[in-house]
């Protein structure tokens, strides 16, 4: 059992234990990282961030693991989050180029100073092409629910009709073990808003995500909420998408050929030292 020191960041209210790793293929066993983020038992948050070299020469890499311990292909917050990490770390360099299990991503860092004389930190990260498929219906209750299909590096699937609270948490563990997502998938509930001032088009949205259940936001799944606007007309290629989620609002951006940036706030919460079987680091 070794005590490795880990920082607590939070992105949009999505949280997460970040760990710098030297190993540039280094993992954290499944079972470890769900005690890591059991809220009563552990040091509670969404997921587990591993910060490690790049086999590439970028900036770094990350890897994701989500609070049940499986491994997303990706996580837009989690990435802003490793970004705002580095920049400190390394003198706050504006640009970072981070390796993801979904390819490259390149992140760019602004701060503005508060009012109360704190600097607020904002990323945009190019997500990459957003891909939209042919919408499904999905047997739920005694009813057929409407879904629309969304590649973001990781699987999506985007409702625009009546599901409540309820509704979001059944379905989105229902669709888990579903045919039509056999790398299960991330559920969003989608609620149209009145278009804001000065332009653009605004949503609120709920996430069922996937290894996790309910969270406060999903990074990902606000790309695939705007690809899915922009694919039925509600929105515009190279328009402004407020995604608004629980916890706070992340903004999209999509050009013609389905490329996403997302802005959004990251913030690091605490740093503390916890204790870790030797055993639990792995390689992948």
């Amino acid at each position: 059992m070794s005590t490795v020191d880990f920082w607590k960041y939070e992105g949009t209210a999505n949280d997460f234990i970040l760990f710098e790793v030297e190993d540039a293929h280094a993992d954290l066993d499944p079972q470890v990282v769900a005690r890591l983020c059991d809220r009563h038992r552990g040091v509670g948050a969404d997921g587990v961030l591993l910060v490690t070299p790049s086999s590439f020469g970028l900036d770094g890499r990350m890897v994701v693991r989500n609070a049940d311990g499986s491994r997303p292909e990706m996580c837009g917050n989690g990435l802003r989050c490793v970004a705002l990490h580095l920049a400190t770390r390394r003198g706050d360099p504006r640009v970072l180029h981070l390796e993801t299990d979904a390819g490259l991503r390149t992140c760019r860092l602004d701060a503005t100073r508060r009012d109360d004389g704190e600097t607020e930190f904002h990323v945009t990260i190019e997500m990459g092409t957003i891909t939209v498929g042919e919408p499904i219906t999905v047997p739920f209750h005694d009813r057929r629910v409407n879904l629309v299909p969304v590649d973001a590096g990781n699987p999506h699937a985007v409702a625009f009709e009546g599901l409540d609270d309820d509704d979001l948490d059944v379905l989105g563990a229902q669709l888990q073990l579903s045919e039509p997502f056999p790398r299960g998938v991330n559920l969003e509930r989608v609620v149209m808003q009145p278009s804001p001032p000065g332009g653009g088009a605004e949503a609120s949205v709920s996430v069922f995500e996937r290894g996790v259940g309910r969270t406060m936001a999903c990074g990902t799944g606000a790309c695939a909420v705007a690809a899915a606007l922009v694919a039925r007309g509600a929105a515009r290629p190279g328009q402004k998408i407020t995604v608004v989620l629980p916890g706070g609002p992340l903004e999209i951006t999509l050009d013609a050929e389905g490329r996403a940036n997302m802005r959004g706030a990251a913030r690091r919460v605490f740093a503390g030292r916890v204790s870790v079987p030797d055993s639990a680091w792995a390689r992948s």
